[in-house]
């Protein structure tokens, strides 16, 4: 698929009756789900971690085609800063392989108060057995630069194009991926997008696509009121998948 829309989790109380069928057990979500989607961001990896069975059993149960995303540790991102984490991104790696063929790439949100520093973000991705599986959502305008373009070309990771309150959509293509990753608009994770920001959302993954991209992962995060699946469906309509 050159497409991959999916959302950011499966697992939400309040999309019972929303998304999943009222009567559905929850030991039954993530089926649903990979019947609709194709792909699914994992949030959870950034809160804590997971046993190896927990990698085995998501592999098991997922389609064939199926693609998981790793959202890297808040330690790594959030309590070091990038700082001294080989390591702990060499262990991530290491739970990740569990995926096989089912893995498709991690996203490694920096903090907004990481400081400016392309080496260490470079030093960062390194550690990383493969760069061009890494896509890094920028939290703080200050890394939007054209240093930080060339330093992810160089390297082939993955630009993560953000979607948010006071954000504007920047169209990087960086490496032979790309990624957009939705939060809302006028309000973080409560947010309906419209049929037209759709389609604007859309025609941005189409040009991505145009500019090099040889599969566009887009994910929506603004999981409140079942907004996430309901949005996705409809751009996957816009898209053809």
């Amino acid at each position: 698929m050159k497409f991959l829309v999916g959302t950011s989790g499966w697992s939400y109380s309040h999309w019972k009756g929303v998304f999943y069928p009222q009567d559905l057990p929850q030991s039954k979500w993530f089926g649903c789900y990979s019947k609709k989607f194709g792909t699914v961001e994992v949030n959870a990896t950034f809160y804590r971690t997971f046993k190896d069975e927990t990698y085995r059993k998501w592999y098991e149960h997922a389609p064939e085609s199926f693609r998981y995303v790793l959202k890297a540790p808040r330690l790594i991102t959030h309590n070091k800063y990038l700082v001294d984490v080989d390591e702990s991104i060499k262990r991530f790696c290491e739970s990740a392989s569990l995926l096989r063929e089912k893995f498709g790439m991690f996203l490694l949100q920096l903090a907004p108060g990481t400081p400016y520093d392309p080496d260490r973000l470079k030093t960062a991705l390194e550690a990383f057995e493969n760069p061009r599986k890494v896509a890094v959502e920028f939290r703080h305008k200050r890394w939007l630069t054209d240093e930080t373009k060339q330093l992810l070309r160089e390297l082939g990771a993955i630009f993560c194009v953000v979607d948010a309150p006071k954000t504007e959509l920047l169209d990087w293509v960086t490496s032979d991926a790309a990624y957009i990753r939705l939060h809302g608009r006028e309000h973080w994770y409560s947010y309906d997008y419209s049929t037209r920001e759709l389609q604007e959302i859309a025609d941005l993954a189409k040009r991505m696509a145009e500019s090099g991209a040889n599969q566009v992962y887009v994910f929506f995060n603004n999981d409140l009121d079942g907004y996430a699946p309901k949005n996705a469906l409809e751009l996957m309509g816009m898209l053809g998948e």
